[in-house]
């Protein structure tokens, strides 16, 4: 009597055509979430710089001249976090096929770091600079949000393929070779 090999139906996931759409879509959502939700932390986080009316233009004062930066930087930390934790999150639970998950969560965290600015800016203060060319000089205003270069947008995606990384080759336990330690479906 011969052992036959037994063939296991494909996972109910894998009979789907639009299994593949559905985990482009999650990521998605993931990341318009998480970049929304850390524009409004980054906001919150950030204290205006101060400065006050002259001849009708926006000028920082000393505490508003060192904070002008700092909406920068505390947009790389936010970013480079929720970047990192959306990033795990979808290699962990949105992993059928890697190629996918990889370009899903580029595009996917390039949607969250436009957010996140976007939202931040929409939250934050306006443009002092505008609201000079009005205003009586000695008033003093609050400056606006901003981020200085285009490497600062790169966080949110840098920490999203981090995480995905660490996740992908870290965590995920390896496989065994065929003829090392596996054995045969009968």
């Amino acid at each position: 009597m011969s052992p036959e090999l037994t063939t296991h139906p494909a996972p109910a996931h894998h009979a789907s055509p639009w299994w593949g759409l559905r985990d482009v879509v999650i990521v998605l959502l993931v990341f318009a979430a998480v970049g929304s939700l850390a524009g409004v932390v980054w906001e919150l986080w950030w204290t205006p710089p101060t400065g006050v009316v002259v001849d009708h233009a926006w000028v920082p004062d000393d505490a508003g001249l060192r904070e002008l930066f700092t909406g920068t930087g505390q947009y790389v930390v936010v970013a480079l976090v929720a970047g990192l934790l959306a990033g795990a999150a979808c290699a962990w639970f949105v992993d059928r096929v890697a190629l996918l998950t990889l370009v899903t969560v580029v595009l996917g965290s390039a949607l969250g770091a436009w957010l996140m600015l976007q939202v931040g800016l929409l939250l934050a203060p306006p443009d002092p600079a505008v609201a000079a060319r009005t205003a009586a000089d000695g008033t003093t205003l609050p400056g606006a949000l901003e981020v200085s270069g285009a490497g600062a947008l790169a966080s949110l995606p840098a920490g999203a393929l981090t995480g995905l990384v660490v996740v992908f080759i870290g965590l995920t336990p390896a496989q065994p070779e065929p003829g090392r330690g596996s054995t045969p479906t009968r």
